[in-house]
């Protein structure tokens, strides 16, 4: 009896091993220096459209993918910075343009962000998300695939 080719489609288990770099060839991150992902395709977990590429791909196939900004993280937005009188840090925090942080609301949500420029009286945060503008190029590969659980579905994740 011939065993039906698991695909990726929406409500499986998906473990991805990936490599992403940027436009210039840079790499920002690798499963072969952390670890694969592992996330359910549909759920929302990744990029929505790294996760509409990935759609029929079965275990061992590999591919490359290439997201315009608009697909990512979006284009950088001049109004996602904020300059803040230098005293609202603490006196040891390491004021240095790149230093991420998050920035807390009065209701306690928290938005990260980066230093992007320090002055003598103001620093100024970037709140755009640091692959905001960049055109970025996963190299993906399909390790592992199971239909996802009732609780994994329920709670979003999986369980793994």
């Amino acid at each position: 009896m011939l065993q039906e080719r698991l695909t990726v489609q929406d409500n499986m288990v998906v473990t991805l091993a990936y490599t992403l770099r940027l436009k210039d060839g840079r790499v920002v991150e690798s499963s072969e220096e952390s670890e694969p992902i592992t996330f359910i395709q549909g759920a929302g977990e990744i990029l929505p459209a790294l996760e509409e590429a990935l759609y029929g791909m079965a275990v061992g196939e590999e591919k490359e993918v290439w997201l315009a900004p608009e697909d990512a993280y979006g284009p950088r937005r001049a109004d996602a910075y904020q300059v803040v009188p230098r005293s609202e840090f603490p006196e040891d925090f390491p004021l240095a343009p790149g230093v991420g942080l998050y920035v807390y609301t009065e209701t306690g949500e928290a938005f990260p962000a980066y230093i992007a420029e320090v002055g003598p009286d103001t620093v100024t945060l970037d709140f755009n998300h640091p692959l905001a503008g960049e055109e970025l190029h996963f190299t993906v590969k399909i390790l592992a695939l199971r239909p996802a659980t009732p609780e994994e579905l329920e709670h979003g994740h999986p369980h793994d």
